[in-house]
């Protein structure tokens, strides 16, 4: 087997004439869940497989990936043939973006594939001096996920700080390489089985684009932002569900981002409620804001409301976006959290398959993203580790090479341990057949625990006056209270004081839910219902049970049933 230095040739493309579009926005409304329809979007009959993946890497040989190599997608993607080139989004960057240009020393670390050169061009380090010699961990062994099989059985890993270039080793990457400084797109290893990873959840249907890994959603999201929209100059506004995450919002708030809300039902974001609000957008009745360019959305297990968008749904939410000229954020951390409704008759992980797993999930909107206006977020923090900080954006080249301009005078890529730890987890030690049977084996988790909160729910919230719908993705409980039935409410109350109420009858029983007006898109305005969000993220069934029992009190007291 030979060796592949990552500064190799990127993977051929022919243009084609445009794909065709996805039909007309249909009216839906009153959506259910339940009523979301298998996923039947790309075909994969002609999708990239595992075996096209370890096939292409045995043709290629070692990943031969030095300090501060420079690398792309390009070079770790399959043949691109039969596929169009993106659209060009630059009328949506902003002035900022627009002006950045690139590191003239990240660039410089191109000529270090050139053979026998020395350099004395960039100050990076001696590794002989970084006081960590070697980093040992145990992980899990496919299919055995638990923490007991872990200890029992689980893979010894040891990070060596010279791997690489010991020749008794031949390892891919070590500690030399990742304690060092890095290019901002992330280290050529790691990069490349998220590349690889796109391409066999997604393969988005045009030819140019590339991953690049981030410091996480939540500063990927402010990047794009940035890239996207100049706020007191240009007097943007962006779009997003009615509730939203909010963080995004107070992300978008400093920005001078004037967030505007839509309205959502059972599967999330309603279309046609965007296309209207588009369609008859009035900067003299917006505070002079013009229609906005940028939709921000969560189409799986949205935080807070837990819908979950249908195939149908992402392909009208789209053609609104290409009527309407929008950029699209897709933030996308629960996307392989998507749950069954009914609990399933399977008990054992190895009765589900990978293809038939892959096959589940609701095809994203960048896999149905004809033009290359949807830059899509993907992070490790809701499926592996939080706390590594590492995640990765994925849209066309164009955008990528912007969205790199502002990382390397900004963060300069993401942390070198994370990566590193991650690549030895999910490359060598589980490849990716490993890795989606680590994502079925929380999507089983995780359909426990939602269904232990669905039991608490049933049993201890008063009905007459808590409504639910269960959730099919994410790990939240969108539960609205029927403010009209309460007694502060018909006494001249308004809606915010009576949250603040039960919210602190809550505390003072000894259990913690969000208040639904956190998330409120448009804080400006008064709010015309009631919400609360619980999780079922982490706490033990015992405890999510009492913690219900508790919020049920508090709503009894508060309404006084």
């Amino acid at each position: 087997m030979g060796e592949a230095l990552i500064n190799g040739s990127g993977a051929a493309s022919n243009d084609v004439s445009a794909l065709e579009t996805l039909g007309p926005v249909t009216k839906l409304t009153d959506a259910n869940p339940s009523e979301i329809p298998p996923a039947s979007g790309p075909s994969r009959e002609n999708a990239v497989t595992i075996s096209d993946i370890l096939e292409r890497r045995a043709k290629a040989g070692r990943l031969i990936a030095p300090t501060a190599s420079y690398s792309d997608s390009d070079m770790f993607k399959g043949p691109q043939v039969g596929k169009p080139k993106s659209k060009s989004m630059n009328h949506h960057l902003s002035a900022e973006s627009l002006s950045r240009h690139p590191c003239a020393l990240k660039q410089a670390a191109r000529h270090l594939k050139n053979p026998g050169i020395i350099s004395l061009g960039g100050g990076l380090p001696c590794a002989e001096y970084f006081p960590i010699e070697s980093i040992t961990l145990k992980v899990p062994t496919p299919p055995h996920f638990s923490e007991a099989a872990t200890s029992q059985s689980g893979a010894e890993v040891r990070i060596g700080k010279y791997d690489s270039t010991d020749p008794s080793i031949q390892g891919t990457y070590d500690l030399a390489v990742a304690l060092n400084y890095a290019q901002a797109g992330g280290s050529a290893q790691l990069l490349r089985f998220v590349t690889e990873h796109t391409e066999l959840v997604h393969n988005p249907p045009y030819s140019d684009w590339r991953s690049c890994l981030t410091i996480g959603s939540t500063g990927a999201l402010e990047q794009t932002l940035r890239m996207l929209c100049d706020g007191p100059g240009r007097r943007d506004s962006i779009l997003t569900e009615e509730y939203s995450f909010s963080t995004a919002l107070e992300t978008a708030g400093p920005l001078d981002l004037k967030v505007v809300g839509v309205k959502m039902d059972g599967q999330g974001l309603l279309p046609e409620a965007m296309d209207e609000l588009l369609s008859n957008w009035n900067p003299e009745e917006r505070e002079g804001r013009r229609k906005p360019h940028v939709l921000y959305t969560v189409p799986s297990g949205q935080n807070p409301t837990s819908t979950t968008q249908g195939l149908e749904r992402r392909k009208q939410v789209y053609e609104v976006a290409r009527k309407h000229d929008l950029f699209v954020i897709e933030d996308e951390p629960y996307y392989y959290l998507q749950m069954p409704l009914e609990e399933s008759k399977k008990t054992e992980l190895e009765e589900e398959t990978v293809e038939s797993f892959m096959s589940s999930l609701i095809p994203s909107l960048l896999s149905l993203d004809v033009d290359g206006r949807v830059l899509r977020m993907d992070s490790f923090s809701k499926v592996v580790v939080p706390g590594s900080r590492v995640g990765w954006v994925t849209a066309s080249e164009n955008i990528i090479e912007q969205y790199l301009r502002h990382a390397e005078v900004c963060n300069q890529g993401a942390n070198g341990i994370s990566q590193v730890i991650l690549y030895k987890l999910l490359d060598e030690q589980w490849g990716h057949e490993g890795y989606f049977k680590w994502l079925m084996n929380l999507r089983q988790e995780y359909t426990k625990r939602r269904d232990t909160m669905v039991t608490a729910a049933e049993k201890f919230l008063p009905k007459e006056v808590v409504s639910w719908t269960v959730p099919v993705a994410g790990m939240f409980y969108w539960l609205k209270i029927d403010h009209s039935q309460h007694p502060g409410i018909q006494a001249g109350k308004g809606i915010l004081e009576v949250e603040e109420e039960i919210f602190n009858s809550c505390i003072a029983r000894g259990v913690l839910v969000a208040r639904g007006s956190w998330f409120r898109a448009e804080q400006d305005t008064e709010p015309n219902e009631l919400f609360f969000r619980a999780t079922f993220a982490a706490a033990t069934a015992e405890n999510m049970t009492e913690a219900i029992r508790r919020f049920g009190e508090a709503i009894r007291e508060s309404f006084k049933l």
